[in-house]
């Protein structure tokens, strides 16, 4: 997979028009995507399908994400149906994000019953299953799981697959199943939780005769884009806090180099804009890094 460079869109109401805005920009500047959160039990936040169908159809090239999909809010045979809309619709320019579920306080209250945790990892890694068994065309098929019975598959092809997983048995899940992988709390490939939960996707995927490669790791990167150098870009405790476009440079190029790095998905911080953070990242930050590593 070639290396993904995207941002993490904002996604309340009252920013719908930034929100259109930046995605025109981001397609514009060459960006390969940008992403949704997906909490619908949250009524200032926009619903992130019903964004991500809209701001396709208002690009040509950028792709769409959901970071990630609550898997619980949406039903899987549905999800697959939407997959493949989106996919043919687009051309290609959409990938799933798609996650377990989590803050089930929040999800009940839409009226979705609690499982167990064991639960939602079967119906997660099931979920991969099924969208794609339900793409590509074929012969029906039935999932007992999922109540499925001799539902014809869409003649488009599946999207790729990337999941959000912290745990154990999702992280095992992402190896065997998935395309891609976005560490959880925006972990990144220096730090601890990087460092123990990525061997559990290479074993499970070498489990199951793939490649550890064929599992991209995405981060979530949060962090200032600075006109002017920072002095430290990490603080005491090594997460990243940003930087100068030429610090980000040399970050993200030794990610990729030396730490196989597939993909990032800026998230702005600090004072200046989203659009003044937006612009340096895919106009000065991006085009650089990919020179770096061709």
């Amino acid at each position: 997979m070639t290396v993904q460079f995207g941002y993490g869109s904002p996604a309340n109401v009252r920013a719908a028009a930034e929100i259109v805005r930046l995605a025109e920009q981001a397609d514009r500047d060459g960006l390969d995507l940008f992403s949704l959160s997906d909490h619908s039990y949250l009524p200032d936040l926009l619903d992130a399908y019903a964004t991500l169908a809209f701001l396709l159809g208002r690009t040509t090239r950028i792709s769409a994400l959901a970071n990630v999909t609550n898997l619980p809010l949406r039903p899987a045979p549905v999800l697959a149906r939407t997959a493949s809309s989106l996919t043919a619709i687009s051309d290609g320019r959409f990938v799933l994000g798609l996650g377990a579920g989590g803050a089930w306080d929040k999800i009940e209250t839409m009226g979705v019953e609690r499982v167990r945790p064991g639960e939602a990892v079967e119906a997660f890694e099931q979920a991969m299953v099924l969208v794609r068994q339900l793409s590509g065309g074929g012969p029906g098929i039935t999932d007992p799981y999922y109540g499925v019975t001799a539902l014809a598959p869409s003649q488009v092809a599946a999207p790729p697959i990337w999941t959000g997983s912290n745990g154990p048995k999702s992280l095992a899940a992402t190896g065997r199943q998935a395309d891609g992988w976005i560490p959880g709390h925006s972990a990144d490939w220096l730090s601890e939780p990087y460092r123990q939960a990525r061997p559990i996707i290479d074993e499970a995927a070498l489990s199951v005769g793939r490649k550890p490669s064929d599992v991209a790791t995405i981060y979530n990167f949060p962090g200032r884009v600075t006109a002017q150098p920072l002095a430290q870009v990490r603080n005491a405790d090594g997460r990243w806090i940003g930087g100068s476009p030429a610090q980000w440079i040399e970050e993200l190029t030794s990610a990729v180099l030396d730490h196989e790095a597939g993909g990032f998905i800026l998230f702005p911080t600090g004072p200046d804009s989203f659009e003044t953070s937006l612009s340096r990242w895919s106009q000065e930050i991006v085009p650089a890094v990919r020179a770096a590593i061709s």
